[in-house]
């Protein structure tokens, strides 16, 4: 249960870090298409609130205590901070990046997590896959 434990912890900071490099992005994209990306950082980053709380309340339910404070995220955190300077493009890549490193881990979830949460990680790999096909397109 603890190895469980410590992987929940890694993507609920995981999505207090996006959350907030998705805010980041929704601010700051420029460019001709503007209208398009703030919108898409905007529905990504009420997605991530979703999966944050559900994988938090998720460890409280196991006994677990996630981390909560910006510090334990970005202690915890494998995606990494916006760094500001990000061209739209490289919004884009960073995004798809974050996306497909949190969809590897929660295949470490799934060969070890009980039955509810194998089917919470499944339902946050399968809207991350699709984010990654549609991100994958847009670069193309």
């Amino acid at each position: 249960m603890d190895k469980l434990l410590t992987l929940l912890n890694r993507e609920v900071a995981n999505f207090g870090v996006l959350y907030t490099k998705l805010h980041n992005f929704h601010w700051f994209v420029k460019g001709t298409q503007f209208y398009t990306l703030h919108e898409l950082y905007e529905k990504l980053y009420d997605e991530v609130t979703e999966h944050f709380d559900a994988v938090a309340e998720r460890m409280l339910m196991l006994g677990g205590k996630p981390a909560a404070t910006l510090k334990e995220f970005l202690e915890l955190a494998t995606v990494k901070e916006a760094k500001g300077t990000e061209s739209s493009a490289e919004m884009i890549t960073e995004t798809l990046h974050d996306f497909e490193l949190i969809v590897k881990e929660l295949d470490e979830v799934l060969e070890i997590g009980d039955e509810v949460t194998k089917d919470l990680a499944i339902g946050i790999q399968a809207s991350f896959q699709k984010h990654i096909w549609m991100l994958k397109t847009y670069l193309s």
